[in-house]
């Protein structure tokens, strides 16, 4: 077995990951070059093709397992980062944010989640957590995924989320 296959064992049984040339298939490739992406929270591993010499680039990042997500109606899933994902994007969608402020918004409410060293953790709490980080990213963004998760039911309840906001930015300006 070649010294750079990634190497898991999973209840007893060796599991070898090989990393796949995205030009000719070939399961040989070595790593030229490891160095933290400009994000600070993911491994850029810079790779060649041992047979057809392409170069080409792979991310490693922190990914979060094992993590029951609990509804409100008792039933459990599995945590999905790519539904975490497309909600923030649909909050955010049309606001100014960057790819690389995105990813530290993902990494940051995923860190808190790792934090809270649960097997499981109840939807509710995910969500104060996505709403904790959205304010302070972006507070537009943040009534937008607030209307919806807290199911908002007229203008009273949007408003009085409005004005809390309002308050705490009368606060920090005080300050």
């Amino acid at each position: 077995m070649p010294a750079w296959a990634d190497r898991h064992i999973i209840h007893g049984i060796r599991i070898i990951y090989y990393m796949k040339c995205p030009i000719c298939y070939y399961l040989d490739t070595k790593v030229v070059d490891s160095r933290a992406a400009t994000d600070g929270l993911s491994i850029r591993r810079r790779r060649e093709c041992l047979k057809c010499g392409f170069r080409f680039s792979t991310y490693e990042e922190v990914e979060i397992l094992d993590l029951m997500i609990v509804k409100r109606d008792g039933k459990k899933e599995t945590y999905d980062r790519e539904k975490m994902v497309r909600g923030l994007k649909k909050a955010l969608e049309k606001r100014s944010i960057t790819e690389d402020r995105f990813k530290k918004l993902v990494h940051s409410i995923e860190r808190d989640l790792q934090a809270l060293r649960k097997n499981e953790v109840t939807a509710s709490n995910v969500g104060q957590i996505v709403m904790k980080h959205l304010r302070k990213t972006d507070q537009v963004a943040y009534i937008r995924f607030a209307s919806v998760y807290e199911s908002f039911k007229d203008a009273r309840e949007f408003r009085k989320e409005l004005n809390k906001l309002i308050k705490v930015r009368k606060k920090i300006k005080k300050k």
